[in-house]
C-alpha cells in the first residue's frame, strides 16, 4: 500500500476531482453523478471523479491510499461509497478545484474499484468555511484498488448532507450511451463549425464594403486592393467583375499618374517600365527586382523630392462582430453550483439554517494614423498591374524613406485562447501544480443545502 496524498487539502464549493485526461476538463457536477445511487463520488464520466466534502470553503484532512487488493473497512467512518474508475491515461492527479493544486497519483491505467469515506460532514457543513485558527471538521480517504466494473453503491450514510447529496444523484438521469455521447458531439463540433463560418463570413463582407468578394478580388488580396476599398468599394467590386484588359487599363492609368504626381516619369528606368507596362511585356530591370528597384529608388540622385499629400479615406463604422445568441438553456462545463437559488423548501430544518456571512468565508479563504504625409508613390506597385493581378491601388511611399508603411485594415478578430500553469513544488506531500481546467470550474451542481 502507498499513500501518495496525506494531510489537509484544500476544498471551495465542496469539491475536489479525480482527473486523468491531459486535455480534459472538469466534469459538469450533474454529468458527474448521472445514474449513480451515491452523491458523494461521482464516476460517470469516462476517467474523472468529483468528490463532495461537507465543508464548503477551506482545508479538509484527505488521505489517498493505492492497494494491490481490496482494504478491511474502518469502523471510524461514517458515510461510505464505492464506484468504478478507470485512468484514461498515465496522468492521474488530485486536483483542487479550479486548479489551484493537484498531487499525482501514479495509477497504471486499468480498472480500480474506489472507496471513498468520510467522518464529520455535518460538521464541516455547519461550519460552512474553515479559517486557519480553527480545528480540522471532517476529513476523507480515498481509496484504489484494482477490480473490474461493476455499480456504484452506499455502504454507509450517516450525515444528513450525505443523505441530501445521494438524493440528488438518485433524481439524475441515467448518462447516455457512448453512440449517443459520440452523436451529440459531432452535432456540437458540426454546429461550431457553421458558427465559425459565419463569423469569419461577417467579416469578410464587413471588410469588403459589405458584401463578399469574387475569387478575382481574394486573389489580389497581394495588391492594395484593400486600401482602395476604404474609399470606394463599389469600384473594387466593378473591377473585380471587369475583363482582365479592363482591369489592366485601369491599373496602367493609375500607375502613370502616380508616377506623374510624384515627379518620376522623365526618369529613364521609370519611363521604360510604363510603356513595358502599356505593352504587355515583363518589367525591365530594377523592376524583376523588390529590392532593386528600392535600391534604385533610394540611389538615384534624379528622384525629385517631391512630397504627396496622402489622401484620408471616408470614417466608417468600426467593425462590430455579431451578436452572440443566447445560450443559457446549456451551462459552461465545469463545477461553480449557482448559489443565488434558494434551497429546497423540503430540506431538513438544520440544512436550512443561516449560514456565517459570504464575506467572512471570502476573506478567510482566499494607434490611429490620421492625415499623414508621403513623398513619392510606391512605383514598383503601380507597376506591377499585369492583366488579372493588380486592380490599380498604388501604396504611398517616401522616394527617400520607402519603409514608411501603407494602412491596410486588420486581417479580423483574435481567438481567445487559455494557458496551463506549470509544474512546480507547493510544499506538501506529492503535490505538483496542474493545468486549469477549462473554464475555472464553471457551471453546475444543483444549490446545496
Amino acid at each position: 500500500m502507498r499513500r501518495p496524498v496525506a494531510g489537509e487539502v484544500h476544498v471551495h464549493y465542496g469539491q475536489i476531482y479525480v482527473l486523468s485526461d491531459p486535455d480534459g476538463t472538469n466534469p459538469g457536477f450533474g454529468e458527474a453523478f448521472a445514474g449513480q445511487s451515491g452523491g458523494l463520488c461521482g464516476a460517470a464520466v469516462s476517467g474523472a471523479l468529483c468528490m463532495v466534502t461537507g465543508l464548503h470553503t477551506g482545508s479538509v484532512g484527505f488521505t489517498v491510499e493505492v492497494h494491490d487488493e481490496e482494504p478491511p473497512l474502518a469502523p471510524e467512518w461514517e458515510d461510505v461509497v464505492e464506484v468504478s474508475f478507470r485512468p484514461v491515461s498515465e496522468d492521474t492527479s488530485l486536483v483542487q478545484w479550479g486548479g489551484e493544486a493537484a498531487w499525482a497519483l501514479e495509477l497504471p491505467v486499468t480498472d480500480y474499484r474506489v472507496r471513498y469515506s468520510a467522518r464529520g460532514m455535518d460538521q464541516g457543513r455547519d461550519l460552512d468555511t474553515r479559517t486557519d485558527k480553527e480545528p480540522q471538521a471532517d476529513r476523507y480517504l480515498l481509496q484504489f484498488w484494482p477490480a473490474p466494473p461493476r455499480p456504484d453503491r452506499v455502504i454507509r450514510e450517516t450525515a444528513r448532507i450525505a443523505a441530501y447529496w445521494h438524493g440528488y444523484a438518485r433524481g439524475r438521469p441515467a448518462p447516455p450511451a457512448p453512440e449517443q455521447r459520440a452523436e451529440a458531439e459531432r452535432l456540437a463540433r458540426q454546429a461550431e463549425e457553421r458558427a465559425a463560418e459565419e463569423r469569419r463570413l461577417h467579416y469578410e463582407r464587413w471588410q469588403w464594403g459589405g458584401r463578399l468578394p469574387s475569387e478575382a478580388l481574394r486573389g489580389a488580396r497581394q495588391s492594395n486592393v484593400l486600401g482602395l476599398l476604404t474609399f470606394d468599394s463599389d469600384l473594387v467590386h466593378t473591377l473585380g467583375a471587369a475583363d482582365p484588359e479592363v482591369r489592366h487599363t485601369v491599373a496602367l492609368l493609375a500607375a502613370r499618374r502616380a508616377c506623374e504626381a510624384a515627379g518620376l516619369t522623365g526618369l529613364p528606368w521609370v519611363a521604360g517600365a510604363l510603356a513595358a507596362l502599356e505593352a504587355g511585356r515583363p518589367l525591365p530591370p530594377p523592376f524583376d527586382d523588390p529590392a532593386g528597384a528600392w535600391e534604385t529608388l533610394r540611389s538615384d540622385p534624379r528622384v525629385p523630392d517631391t512630397s504627396v499629400v496622402e489622401a484620408v479615406p471616408p470614417e466608417r463604422t468600426p467593425y462590430q462582430p455579431p451578436t452572440a445568441r443566447a445560450r443559457r438553456s446549456v451551462r459552461r462545463r465545469g463545477n461553480v453550483p449557482p448559489h443565488t437559488a434558494r434551497p429546497p423548501p423540503n430540506l431538513p430544518a438544520p440544512l436550512r439554517a443561516p449560514r456565517r456571512a459570504r464575506r467572512r468565508r471570502s476573506r478567510a479563504a482566499r494607434g490611429g494614423t490620421g492625415r499623414g504625409v508621403a513623398r513619392a508613390e510606391h512605383v514598383r506597385g503601380a507597376l506591377s498591374g499585369a492583366p488579372g493581378r493588380d486592380l490599380g491601388g498604388v501604396r504611398r511611399r517616401s522616394a527617400r524613406n520607402p519603409e514608411v508603411a501603407a494602412r491596410e485594415p486588420a486581417d479580423g478578430p483574435r481567438a481567445e485562447g487559455g494557458r496551463r500553469p506549470g509544474r512546480g513544488d507547493t510544499g506538501l506531500r506529492g503535490m505538483s501544480r496542474r493545468r486549469q481546467p477549462t473554464g475555472p470550474g464553471s457551471a453546475a451542481g444543483p444549490p446545496p443545502p
